[in-house]
């Protein structure tokens, strides 16, 4: 125990001389990534902080937004984990974040995996775990291995972690591959062969993902030297028609910075100097030239010449149009569903139950957040039937609860006060042999539920001021941002109605968790062009920011971003200017209302007064906005403050709508 409590004052001595200007043996990025975690984090290196495993819930998150990474890097992660068998060593890809979302290592010793850190789930950014090799990876762009004592936390200080980034196709850092061993008796040196490893491994996933990504544009695969161009290429660039680059991997972006003359330093900047640039900025060639490069010639015989005087071999693939074959008896997706979305698993799902529940009668219930599409989704549905008939739609938030009843099933003449002369057919019976859309549902007044069931269970409506029932024959597609389930368990919304109205249900996912963001982008770029409008074109950075943001609104809120900005900007191109605030930033900068809302329980009914619930989430905005103020924004110090971790008071800042 006095050893353990030695090395760690030795430790701590160490790292408190560094910081004075002392001279370090250390290499610079650990020194670097020391001063950080102090200046930058606000971390203390006496405080032991156990490895950090996110819920199961955010782990959750993590996992789906990297799902596509997950799958494309599986391969190259078993093929290393393969390698370094028998050698005690674990491997972690961890997201953009630092979160561990996939995991190989030796079920024997999970627990002990779990314990530090090695593990599913677990956090490794740098300003939660200190340096380490993951966080210092996200934080540097680069690879490197932080051996025992090199770590910050003394908790960490027996592991040795070795990690190499991952970048996309537009040289941002989208990853970080990490091995790692929970003892290395042996020098750091003895970690060059895993750092080799890690590198060789991290590159292939890029290619993987470059070749996944772009297989409908030329791909131009470049090597050193011909032995290993057509199996292990060393970096690739994609191109479109006319010879411009669309992306590259990082040992591509390396390369035409260096014959470019362009700063490699700078991954945005890079990254719009070259999107877009022409080949033959590059090489002595141009798109022409491409086929020849193809594999029809030995692989010695594919040289091009650079720019910068030097020479390359060169393996040119040429776009193919991918079509995968559609299963026997899985019906082929309408183009209404099929333009919803592209290469997200969950609106795939989502298409696919469509597809099958469009021609039938069944009553459909589409839930998700405000913004995400269910409006559109419920055209889609109506546009795939083969009779669509009619498509009536009716917001029951909207219209007023005085009013609504008359809408929905119509009056007979001179019914009411101000009722048409020769009467009216309300919504119900207008949508008569085709689809009747009920759009937030959970808002329709209980009063009002009962006669909607009755018409969806006897096939009629009655006229208000009348006595006969008229047959009518409806699809029914409701939607929601609710939870109608626990709404009728509280009494809130009829059970019977709710069974009737959910016979099939479409959960669309919010924005944030799909993998198909920059499609959606462009979709809706395309439909600014069809407007009569120049279509606008975003450059990389613009992109990116767009990319980062938490998008409350969904969909609907980067519509209307992207409305903003392409009436803003000049010469039909969107920078990080043109794009107005996040929401999130403009709701939080609003003042409180005079008079708040009076607070609602659980199922939306009005509360008498605060529960014991309500107060205590008063009393932990107040001490969370002081422990915020009282840091200047400083997110560790807060949570150093509060007696909580980080993620606790990011968790608490997202739930309260605050910003730093």
């Amino acid at each position: 125990m006095g050893g353990t409590h030695r090395v760690a004052t030795t430790h701590v001595s160490e790292i408190e001389q560094v910081l004075n200007g002392a001279a370090s043996a250390r290499d610079t990025i650990v020194v670097d990534s020391w001063k950080r975690c102090v200046n930058d984090h606000g971390l203390d290196p006496a405080r032991a902080q156990p490895a950090y495993i996110v819920p199961d819930t955010r782990l959750r998150e993590h996992r789906e937004q990297s799902e596509r990474l997950i799958s494309i890097a599986r391969s190259g992660v078993e093929d290393l984990f393969r390698q370094v068998a028998g050698q005690n060593y674990v491997l972690l890809l961890a997201d953009r974040a630092g979160v561990t979302v996939d995991f190989f290592g030796d079920p024997a010793f999970e627990d002990e995996l779990r314990r530090a850190g090695l593990y599913l789930g677990a956090d490794w950014s740098e300003d939660l775990a200190g340096t380490c090799g993951v966080g210092a990876c996200i934080a540097t762009g680069e690879a490197m291995t932080i051996h025992q004592d090199d770590h910050f936390n003394v908790a960490h200080t027996p592991l040795s972690c070795t990690a190499a980034p991952i970048f996309d196709t537009t040289g941002q850092l989208t990853a970080v591959l990490d091995i790692s061993l929970l003892r290395s008796p042996q020098p750091k040196i003895s970690q060059n062969l895993a750092l080799n490893l890690v590198s060789r491994s991290a590159r292939r996933i890029e290619l993987a993902n470059l070749m996944a990504t772009m297989r409908r544009d030329w791909v131009l695969r470049l090597a050193h030297a011909p032995d290993f161009l057509d199996v292990d290429p060393e970096a690739a660039v994609a191109l479109d028609a006319g010879g411009r680059i669309l992306g590259f991997t990082h040992g591509a972006a390396t390369l035409l910075a260096r014959v470019g003359g362009l700063d490699a330093r700078t991954p945005d900047t890079l990254a719009q100097s070259l999107i877009g640039a022409p080949l033959s900025d590059f090489f002595d060639m141009a798109v022409d030239d491409l086929p020849a490069l193809t594999r029809s010639l030995p692989a010695e015989e594919r040289v091009a010449r650079l720019k910068d005087g030097s020479a390359i071999y060169c393996h040119a693939i040429a776009p193919t149009p991918v079509r995968a074959p559609a299963r026997p008896g899985t019906p082929t997706l309408p183009a209404a569903l099929k333009a919803l979305g592209e290469a997200d698993t969950a609106i795939r799902a989502v298409q696919a139950k469509a597809t099958r529940l469009a021609d039938t009668d069944l009553p459909i219930l589409i839930a998700g957040e405000t913004g995400t599409g269910k409006e559109r989704l419920a055209r889609a549905l109506h546009a795939s039937r083969k009779r669509p008939g009619p498509f009536v739609a009716v917001n029951c938030a909207a219209i007023p609860e005085t009013l609504i009843e008359g809408e929905l099933f119509g009056h007979a003449a001179g019914a009411f006060s101000g009722a048409l002369s020769k009467g009216r057919p309300g919504l119900i019976e207008e949508a008569d042999g085709g689809v009747l859309f009920l759009d937030e549902i959970g808002d329709m007044p209980l009063a009002l539920q009962g006669r909607l069931l009755r018409v969806l269970s006897e096939g009629e409506v009655t006229r208000l001021g009348e006595a006969r029932a008229r047959p009518v024959r409806i699809k029914t597609i409701s939607a929601t941002n609710r939870d109608l389930a626990e709404l009728a368990a509280c009494g809130a919304f009829r059970k019977d109605l709710f069974y009737r109205l959910a016979a099939a249900t479409l959960d669309l996912p919010p924005l944030r968790a799909r993998t198909d963001f920059e499609w959606l982008v462009d979709r809706l770029l395309d439909d600014i062009g069809r407007s009569g409008r120049t279509r606008p074109r975003l450059d990389p950075a613009a992109r990116l920011a767009l990319i980062r943001r938490a998008w409350p609104g969904n969909i609907r809120e980067l519509r209307n971003t992207l409305e903003v900005a392409a009436a803003l900007c000049d010469d039909a191109t969107i920078t990080p200017a043109d794009l107005p605030a996040p929401l999130a930033e403009r709701l939080t900068a609003g003042a409180l209302p005079e008079h708040p809302i009076p607070p609602v329980d659980r199922c939306g009914l009005p509360a008498a007064a605060a529960s014991q619930a309500d107060r205590r989430s008063d009393a932990q905005i107040g001490a969370l906005v002081r422990a915020l103020e009282t840091a200047d924004g400083n997110i560790s110090a807060a949570a150093r403050a509060l007696g909580v971790d980080r993620t606790t008071v990011y968790r608490r800042m997202r739930r309260f709508g605050l910003s730093t």
